[in-house]
């Protein structure tokens, strides 16, 4: 697969509607399934300790990082100043506040030197890389942000993603970086990276719960805002508690 950055998209960025990131012109793949587009969510923080790894950007974080670099890039601004900007404002836009939370819920501050991990999104981004496993938007036919099914690793073209994409991040960025994937399609993603050889098991932190507004019941029993009588039958609590503990133990022994 040949990679694609902001350098091939320059024209079609600048030119682009942000409030539409689904453009033919930003389209680099499609099928009965799925759809793949470019956004500028390519640039590599190498000096991050941590990585949070989510699924794919969504649309609300491809039009925020489209917009930011548009307006880079007809400012004159460069390429790496267009890119890094879009990728560090718009990465994880929305759930911040409760990734945060349960980040500092299971010590990571601690680990990190933090007062709180609400750091890494302001004064100590310089700790961390945002990513995703699949790096370039995908959306499902439906027009829905893709959500890990079809699985990654039944789909050629999203696989082939990972071992260009996501095996690029993991090797620059180097076996001392800790990765956090957020939800099971992301841990999954991880998970293959490490059969592949390229990602080592101690470097995953697995069982954090999506941030996302539909896991919200999750993430408050996590933070221990929610009573287990109080939960519907769609959540396990008892599966919560095991990820937690495992999680709080690995990362005392980091």
């Amino acid at each position: 697969m040949e990679k694609k950055t902001l350098n091939h998209f320059i024209d079609a960025i600048k030119s682009c509607n942000s409030n539409e990131p689904w453009s033919s012109s930003l389209r680099l793949h499609e099928d009965s399934k799925i759809s793949v587009y470019y956004s500028p969510f390519e640039h590599i923080n190498n000096r991050a300790k941590i990585v949070i790894c989510g699924i794919t950007p969504g649309k609300t974080q491809a039009m925020e990082a489209n917009r930011i670099a548009r307006n880079h890039l007809i400012a004159g601004d460069s390429i790496e100043v267009a890119s890094n900007s879009a990728k560090k404002v718009a990465s994880f836009k929305g759930f911040r506040k409760p990734l945060s939370a349960m980040m500092d819920e299971i010590g990571l501050n601690k680990r990190l030197g933090l007062d709180s991990c609400i750091e890494l999104f302001e004064a100590k981004s310089e700790l961390v890389h945002y990513t995703s496993a699949i790096r370039y938007p995908t959306v499902l036919a439906n027009g829905n942000n893709y959500n890990g099914t079809p699985r990654v690793t039944s789909s050629p073209f999203l696989l082939n993603m990972l071992d260009t994409y996501l095996a690029e991040e993991i090797q620059e960025l180097g076996s001392d970086c800790l990765w956090l994937p957020l939800g099971v399609a992301a841990s999954q993603a991880c998970e293959y990276m490490v059969k592949q050889g390229v990602l080592q098991s101690s470097q995953l932190l697995l069982g954090l719960p999506h941030p996302s507004g539909a896991n919200s019941e999750r993430v408050a029993y996590f933070l221990g805002n929610k009573k287990r009588d109080k939960l519907s039958n769609k959540v396990d609590p008892d599966k919560l508690d095991v990820a937690k503990q495992l999680l709080m133990k690995k990362v005392a022994n980091l």
